[in-house]
This record gives C-alpha cells, sequence and structure tokens, in this order.
C-alpha cells in the first residue's frame, strides 16, 4: 500500500507527485554522489494545494511529504519513493518525522508567533530526513505578518527544504506567495469512489459506505467519520430534523440553542481528551513535580498554553457547526431538485419523507433563500458574530422561508 492510495479519485494529482518525488529523490542520490542532477526537474521548492472542502488537500501533501522522506531499501533497485511501510514514509504520514513540520491554524488565524520557530527551521539542513518539509494546512488563515514570513522563506528557501500549501482555492493564498508555487488542483472525488475507499480500507459494509458517501457528497473525511462514529451519524440526524422544527418561533429559537449547544458539548468533548494531558506535560517539561508548584518564572508558558487551548475549542465549535451548515444546505439542495424535478440523486435518501413534505409545502424559490440564509450564517460566523446569534438568525429566517 503507496503512500498516494490515500488520494481518493486523485490519480492525475498522484501522477504528478509521483513523478516530482522520483526527480526529488535522483537530485538527493546525485548530491550525495558528487553526481550533477537531472536538468529537467518536476521537483520544485514549493507547492500550493487547492480544492474544495474534503477533496484531500491536506491528504495529498503528507503522501507527498512521505514520499520525499521514504527510505525503502526497494528505492536502490527501481521503486518509486512513497512506498508507505518504511519508516520514514510512516513517520511522515503520523506527524513523528523530525523533518516534516506541520503548521495548523489553531485558532481564526496563523498568528506569526506560530510561524517564527518554522520558518526559522526550514533555513536548516534536514536532520536525519531526506529534505527538510513544512507543510501549512491553512495557507488561507494566514494573516498578514505570518504571510510575509512565509514569503521571505518561500523567496529564498534552502536548498533541501521544501513548503507544502494547502488552500481550498488559490485566491485565498497572496499573490506574492502563489507565484512562487507550483499549483495543483484537486477535485471533488465520485461518491463512487469515496464508497470503494471506506470497503477497501475501512472495512465498512457496501451499502453503509455508499449510503455516508452519498450523504457526504464525496467529503472524504466526513464519509469516513460518519461510516466509523455512532456519534456523527446520531448528529447528522438531529441536523437533518431541523427543518420541520422551525415552523414557530419558539421552535427556531429552541432549535437554534439545541444546535450551538451540541456544537460545544462537541468542542468540549475533544477539549477534556487533549488538554489535560498537554497541561500535565508541559507542567513535566517545565520541571513542575507531580500535583506540586510550578518553577518560578514558567507561569507564563502554562497562560500561554491556556490560551492556545481556548482557541482551539472555539475553532473546534466553529467546525463543528459548519459540519452541520454543509448538511443544512445538502438538505435544502434535495429539496430543491424535487420541487425542480430533477432527476439527479437525492444524497439524503434517509430523510426522504421530509424532503417531499418541505418540497411539497414551499416553492423553489423559498428554498434558494434558505439555502441562503445559511450561508449568510457561514459569513457571519467567519466574522466572528455570536454563535447563537448568528444561528437564531438562520433559523427565523429557514420559519420565513
Amino acid at each position: 500500500m503507496t503512500v498516494w492510495d490515500d488520494l481518493v479519485g486523485q490519480e492525475r494529482v498522484s501522477e504528478q507527485l509521483a513523478a516530482a518525488a522520483r526527480d526529488a529523490d535522483a537530485f538527493v542520490t546525485a548530491a550525495a554522489s558528487d553526481v550533477p542532477p537531472p536538468e529537467a526537474s518536476r521537483m520544485t521548492h514549493a507547492w500550493l494545494f487547492t480544492g474544495p472542502p474534503g477533496a484531500g488537500r491536506n491528504q495529498a501533501a503528507r503522501a507527498f511529504a512521505a514520499a520525499l522522506q521514504c527510505v525503502s531499501p526497494d528505492r536502490a533497485l527501481g521503486g518509486a519513493p512513497g512506498c508507505g511501510f518504511c519508516d520514514g514514509c510512516h513517520t511522515a504520514l503520523v506527524g513523528t518525522h523530525a523533518d516534516v513540520s506541520r503548521v495548523a491554524a489553531v485558532g481564526s488565524q496563523i498568528l506569526v508567533e506560530a510561524m517564527r520557530d518554522t520558518v526559522r527551521k526550514s533555513f536548516t539542513a534536514p536532520a536525519n530526513g531526506r529534505w527538510q518539509v513544512i507543510l501549512v494546512e491553512d495557507a488561507e488563515r494566514l494573516n498578514e505578518k505570518s504571510a510575509n514570513a512565509v514569503l521571505k522563506a518561500v523567496e529564498e528557501p534552502a536548498p533541501r527544504t521544501v513548503w507544502l500549501l494547502c488552500a481550498p482555492s488559490v485566491e485565498d493564498v497572496l499573490p506574492t506567495i502563489r507565484s512562487r508555487c507550483r499549483h495543483l488542483v484537486l477535485s471533488t472525488p465520485s461518491v463512487e469512489a469515496v464508497a470503494d475507499m471506506l470497503v477497501r480500507r475501512e472495512g465498512i459494509e457496501p451499502d453503509v459506505a455508499a449510503a455516508v458517501a452519498r450523504a457526504t457528497q464525496g467529503h472524504v473525511d466526513r464519509a469516513r467519520r460518519l461510516a466509523t462514529d455512532p456519534a456523527a451519524r446520531a448528529r447528522r440526524a438531529a441536523v437533518l430534523k431541523l427543518p420541520l422544527r422551525v415552523e414557530d418561533v419558539g421552535g427556531a429559537l429552541r432549535a437554534a440553542q439545541e444546535l450551538v449547544d451540541a456544537a460545544a458539548e462537541d468542542a468540549k468533548q475533544l477539549a477534556e481528551e487533549r488538554d489535560g494531558k498537554e497541561t500535565e506535560d508541559l507542567k513535566a517539561a517545565l520541571g513542575a513535580a507531580q500535583g506540586g508548584r510550578l518553577p518560578r518564572g514558567t507561569a507564563g508558558a502554562v497562560k500561554d498554553l491556556e490560551e492556545m487551548q481556548k482557541r482551539r475549542r472555539t475553532r473546534t465549535q466553529r467546525d463543528s457547526l459548519d459540519v452541520a451548515l454543509a448538511d443544512l444546505t445538502s438538505f435544502y439542495r434535495d429539496v430543491l431538485a424535487l420541487q425542480l424535478g430533477s432527476r439527479i440523486a437525492l444524497a439524503n435518501t434517509d430523510a426522504e419523507d421530509a424532503l417531499e413534505r418541505l418540497a411539497r409545502s414551499s416553492t423553489p424559490e423559498s428554498t434558494l433563500r434558505r439555502i441562503e440564509a445559511i450561508a449568510a450564517c457561514g459569513e457571519a460566523l467567519d466574522r466572528n458574530v455570536a454563535p447563537l446569534l448568528a444561528v437564531e438568525a438562520m433559523t427565523m429566517a429557514l420559519r420565513a422561508g
């Protein structure tokens, strides 16, 4: 199983990355043996991965990072980099490779403080790997200062450093940065490709795999979570009942409160799993005895960690709400398809009775207004409007139609 097997429905991108990894391997081998590297190379120092949510931007970047660090003995016999089982591939994929640095937004932005050490590391030679790889998973969340720090590093990179930036679209990245990157566009994988992956890789029953792939419309991560997490399926089922609960003002406000509370509870559960261990690990690293006081001058580090954890909880709640908004949009898209007599397959066949009821009781125009209200809610959340206020405005708009 190679590293490219995780890229669902992205055969063209896999071929391009595999070719670049082979050229990168030839470059390192030539440098080690004082042989001139190939003149024509498909490898470059900076890459930009774009595509819609669920297409697998981060997975593609991680697979490429693994292929660049591949140390499989088969390579000496002509095997391609990216075997998927060697130490270099494995540690790069799970995030423990010393020469693969991953940067992701904790809150709504990637702050320059989070980039300084990474940018500094990008100018150093690999410690024990073949390349120094910097993976920025949320490049669209770079603020002005952190983007400028990345720009300086991308303009004049070290010889064995590779930057991998991931963003929804090329317009989400500064023109000065994207002009220095090789651009790869990922597309939404087909429902059939996602279902096949769930059967092969996760052992999901074919009918269940087909249902969740259709429900998520090709979003690989959400399909995998729906197929394997009963709690995720329960949350989705609750969201799909919301359109029938907003027939009066009280119902609309209660539905909004419950949606926000569910997202907050989801964030709280994830935080409880991570925050306590992180705090204890930091205190131990700072020299605090078990259950004892912190050494003098180290309280600021703990406070910084707590602030980071708070931003992460807010981001997790936002991510949970984003999933709910995507499910609602999918629901009303099916309603609109029924109203217009479209032949496209319904995504939410498990809620077909509710879909037909709303399709009969409303007009296509009102359905479009409801879809616009959901999009407006997402935009309000992006502007840091209080979640309950934004969701209440949406549910009231869904009621009005």
